[in-house]
């Protein structure tokens, strides 16, 4: 709309983040933006009409400052983010402004944050496997490109750290681009997060966006479709594969709840909002492949009081391939990365998906795992020279392979001081197949711990027995 024709309309009505606005020229569209205030700083998205003349808005900045029979202006279009490559290397809010010091983008491509889902026909339908380069996920979890995996973890078992080394392995191995969106992020940790992608050196190769927990609802309900616009671009434009880290999509249903019942809509179960289904599926069904590229997401998912019952939950789950989950208990071990094999799964660990070699290697690790994880009990009691030689054997390949799947990261190199891995998936199955066929049975525990391939560990040994001999 040009400048000297703006759609100017005044204020009726504001309760908090709820504003209602008569428009006597012409009605704005259903998500439109708006601006108020002295300097039209204030920005609001319409949300619904109340009657032919008269709009209902969100805002997503504070409203404090303005009053009734203010003016407020129909921009004429939705939120406007950057996309391209100019993005990369920054950080973004959900207004798609710059939060990262150097604000200077010059010339830059702008998209609608609300874009349709891909057709069916442009849809890639093949099954094929999103590599990390992280042998506990690949191995045992396997993600689907262009699908949704979800990352349950509490606070401290290495959820950052696991992120930052996606991002860094996407970088590497795909050479395509990382998008992480924090969704009611405290404010600490996506300080922290933005100095660990630049300190990894794998911040040219991404883009972060924020909404804040202390930011309005509006624009934590806004914030996942900003940086799924992002992501189109370069699946669509670029031609690359994208990895979209989402932390946490709770706080999108969350933010989404407390959206609806300022507008006053009546709550569904458990207090949640009616359109609950409609609204998450809009934003998750933008998560799809192509022939040419792959926006393929891992989402942080909090479980409200552990209740996997929890509608939230129930309809998070239905949108998920895969499901990581990370032990508090394995962390403590020093197992890292902490993911828990039992209790993760993924529907690619299928036989005529992933191949009968994977399948058979992946499911006689759990059944290792598991038979080791009911003995231990009997040897914490009786000790291991009470079990049987057959349970001792299993045991023995149990702990081997749990140090095995154990992986120095890129991200972590200072902490630990052991230079970062990247593992294929055939040198992974490779060392998996051979510690379940004895060969390492006579290896140290720690020839195995933090490394690589499965000759490292043959490398490891053959350095310990020189160091004995001298």
């Amino acid at each position: 709309m040009p400048m000297n024709k703006l759609n100017k309309g005044f204020i009726s009505s504001i309760r908090g983040s709820v504003v209602q606005a008569v428009f006597n020229d012409e009605i704005p569209l259903i998500n439109n933006k708006l601006t108020t205030g002295d300097h039209n700083e204030i920005i609001l998205e319409v949300s619904s009409y109340v009657d032919v003349k008269t709009i209902r808005a969100i805002a997503l900045t504070y409203t404090g400052g303005i009053s009734r029979g203010d003016a407020i202006i129909d921009t004429g279009a939705p939120i406007n983010v950057p996309v391209g490559t100019k993005t990369l290397g920054k950080m973004f809010d959900v207004f798609g402004n710059v939060l990262s010091g150097d604000d200077d983008m010059g010339d830059v491509v702008r998209k609608s944050i609300h874009q349709k889902p891909l057709p069916f026909s442009k849809r890639s339908t093949s099954d094929e496997m999103f590599e990390t380069g992280i042998k506990a996920i690949d191995v045992l979890t396997p993600l689907a490109r262009g699908e949704k995996a979800g990352l349950f973890g509490g606070a401290g078992v290495g959820k950052t750290v696991l992120i930052t080394e996606l991002i860094n392995n996407t970088a590497q191995k795909t050479k395509g681009y990382s998008i992480f969106c924090g969704i009611g992020e405290r404010s600490r940790e996506a300080e922290e997060l933005y100095r660990e992608v630049q300190e990894a050196n794998v911040l040219k190769n991404a883009v972060l966006i924020f909404a804040q927990m202390n930011e309005p609802p509006g624009a934590r309900f806004r914030v996942g479709h900003s940086a799924l616009t992002m992501a189109e671009h370069f699946r669509d434009e670029e031609k690359k594969d994208v990895l979209l880290l989402i932390d946490n999509i709770f706080r999108f249903i969350q933010a989404g709840s407390e959206v609806s019942g300022l507008m006053g809509k009546m709550p569904s179960r458990v207090g949640y909002q009616p359109t609950l289904a409609s609204e998450l599926s809009e934003l998750q069904e933008r998560i799809a492949s192509t022939s040419s590229g792959a926006i393929t997401s891992i989402q942080a998912v909090y479980v409200p009081a552990d209740d996997f019952t929890d509608p939230s939950a129930t309809h998070t789950f239905s949108h998920l391939s895969a499901s990581v989950v990370l032990s508090r208990k394995r962390a403590s071990e020093g197992l890292f990365p902490a993911i828990d094999p039992l209790n993760s799964s993924s529907k690619m660990l299928n036989k005529s998906v992933i191949g009968e070699r994977h399948y058979h290697i992946a499911r006689e690790i759990k059944r290792t795992l598991a038979v080791y994880e009911e003995l231990k009990d009997i040897i914490a009691m009786l000790g291991i020279e009470e079990l049987s030689e057959e349970d001792r054997n299993i045991v023995n390949r149990a702990r081997r392979l749990e140090r095995f799947l154990t992986q120095p990261f890129f991200s972590t190199e200072d902490i630990t001081g052991i230079e970062g891995r990247l593992v294929n998936l055939d040198d992974a199955l490779e060392g998996c197949e051979r510690i379940l066929n004895d060969e390492f049975k006579d290896y140290e525990e720690t020839d195995l711990y933090l490394i690589g391939n499965i000759d490292e560990a043959i490398k490891k040994r053959k350095e310990r027995e020189n160091i004995n001999e001298t």
